[in-house]
């Protein structure tokens, strides 16, 4: 008994290992159902904003991508409990309805975890995927329907033959077996077929080739931006799409069909409009260089990046529309049932776009695909991705973050970050930077970046005594008044020992960045950026 039950947990996991593969393909296929998904997104959205902005200073896009795959590990356990009760109580019944087993599997699998999605629907307030309960239902028939067959035939092929005999009766075991494996081959080739696909998929999108874009020159810098650690980092000026930062609210990409999308844009305005995707970018277009930035980033943290984004200013579509006079703030509502609202008065400024192209290539997938905002001045969760409507409205509009008691100005805190010497995560962004380490009496150079959103960096200061003293650093003319900067020092340390480093830097406004050292949330970080390095 004690192996028929050790059996049946193996078993289970198996057949369940392959259900839930087979549901992932389908979820990256055709949109279904994925309960670690729907599982994962309850847990953040029950998560405090505060807890939750740390998970994801520590570990970034990460931070959801651990959770669905705890979900996934949680999912395959209870596929092997279940396993293991299910063939436990199959051993008891007539031999003569167990032909049945397949099909009572599959039922009772599917009622437990279609009960288990119920609930985590009737918790959670936002759905990767917008669904109904009839539809959820179907979706998860295939994969149990799998489970059920495969664990059956895995019980079978790992239960021990019974003392026979005569011969006759061990071909008769023998030939069951076989029967029995032709019968569930097919299903397994299937699933594992769907399950492969998945899998090359996740690999697929999550793949970030360490390379410069193509065609996009940045402006030459002075000659402390000609030396081989400076130069390396302005050859990644422009963020690669590939390297550039992701923290979506959804753990599965959404996957929008231009040929059913449309921009609806309503609320308090004259004339309420439906743009298509060919008309969108048939509209008069711009292009600008601007920096994205997560609220949830530290100091010297890496979810920041730069790119270049084509598409239509935002103002003229709503001087098409007509605002209404009451109308104070611009609703932005996504795919993903995400939504955030910026003031108006940023709305009509010349900077903020709908883009529909990053870094000279169609808006990938993974970035908003086929529209996302950009809003210079305001941290990444104002700039809403895989948008489906606007809507102006006359009150002060609470998004998705907000609601969570994260701020709803978003202003950019002016900040400024080591990329060398040190191990400053934003080097990632920077393609593979070469680990320099300063020596005794020899020439070295510090260098990072600086930003401050819309109001640009004047001055960048280095201190490498601690604070006491600080020394004016070289600036390479920015991409726009809307990107992060590079700055670069020269620095030969007289003897060897430990130095400490710090960079601050002043926007264009005249403000200096803050000392005060404050966690990211609610209205992101501050504090100078610090690190320690043993010259030789």
């Amino acid at each position: 008994m004690a192996t028929r039950l050790r059996d049946g947990l193996v078993a289970g996991i198996a057949a369940g290992a392959v259900a839930i593969a087979l549901s992932y393909a389908l979820r990256l296929a055709f949109g279904a159902v994925f309960l670690p998904e729907i599982a994962a997104q309850t847990l953040f959205t029950l998560t405090p904003g505060e807890i939750e902005s740390q998970l994801i200073a520590s570990l970034g896009y990460l931070a959801k991508y651990s959770a669905i795959t705890g979900a996934a590990i949680v999912n395959l356990i209870i596929y092997g409990l279940l396993g293991k009760l299910l063939i436990s109580m199959s051993s008891r019944v007539d031999t003569r309805f167990r032909s049945l087993n397949p099909l009572i599997y599959s039922a009772t699998s599917f009622t437990l975890f279609f009960i288990i999605a119920l609930v985590l629907v009737g918790l959670t307030e936002i759905l990767t995927t917008p669904t109904n309960i009839t539809a959820m239902a179907l979706q998860m028939i295939i994969p149990n329907l799998v489970y059920g067959y495969l664990l059956h035939g895995a019980a079978a092929l790992q239960a021990k033959p019974r003392r026979v005999v005569c011969e006759a009766r061990l071909g008769q075991e023998v030939s069951y077996r076989r029967r029995l494996f032709i019968k569930t081959a097919p299903i397994t080739v299937v699933a594992a077929t769907l399950a492969v696909y998945g899998l090359a998929t996740l690999l697929a999108s999550r793949q970030a080739p360490n390379k410069a874009v193509g065609s996009i020159q940045a402006p030459q810098g002075g000659d402390l931006f000609k030396t081989p650690i400076a130069s390396k980092i302005a050859e990644h000026e422009v963020t690669p799409n590939e390297l550039f930062y992701r923290v979506d609210v959804n753990v599965i990409t959404p996957s929008v069909d231009v040929d059913d999308w449309a921009l609806e844009v309503g609320g308090l305005v004259e004339r309420p409009l439906r743009i298509s995707y060919e008309e969108l970018r048939s509209m008069p277009a711009v292009e600008e260089y601007a920096t994205l930035e997560c609220v949830s980033n530290k100091i010297g943290g890496d979810l920041m990046s730069t790119a270049l984004w084509k598409g239509v200013r935002l103002r003229d579509i709503l001087e098409r529309a007509g605002v209404k006079p009451e109308a104070t703030y611009i609703v932005f509502k996504c795919r993903d049932n995400y939504d955030v609202a910026i003031p108006l008065e940023r709305g009509m400024l010349e900077g903020t776009i709908l883009a529909y192209e990053m870094n000279g290539e169609t808006l990938p997938r993974e970035h908003g695909f086929p529209i996302r905002a950009v809003v210079p001045g305001l941290y990444g969760m104002m700039n809403a991705k895989w948008i489906t409507s606007i809507e102006l409205v006359n009150f002060e509009y609470l998004g998705f973050w907000q609601r969570r008691g994260w701020t709803n100005k978003a202003e950019y805190k002016t900040h400024s970050t080591i990329l060398t010497p040190g191990k400053s995560s934003l080097r990632k962004r920077f393609g593979e930077l070469p680990d320099v380490k300063p020596t005794s009496g020899q020439r070295s150079i510090i260098a990072g970046v600086a930003f401050a959103g819309d109001r640009g960096i004047e001055r960048v200061e280095v201190s490498v005594d601690g604070g006491r003293t600080w020394s004016e650093a070289s600036i390479k003319d920015p991409l726009s008044g809307y990107t992060w900067v590079l700055w670069a020092a020269e620095w030969t340390p007289p003897s060897s020992g430990v130095y400490r480093i710090m960079v601050r830097a002043t926007d264009k406004n005249g403000e200096t960045q803050t000392a005060e050292v404050s966690a990211p949330f609610p209205e992101g970080a501050t504090g100078y950026h610090v690190i320690d390095i043993r010259v030789l």
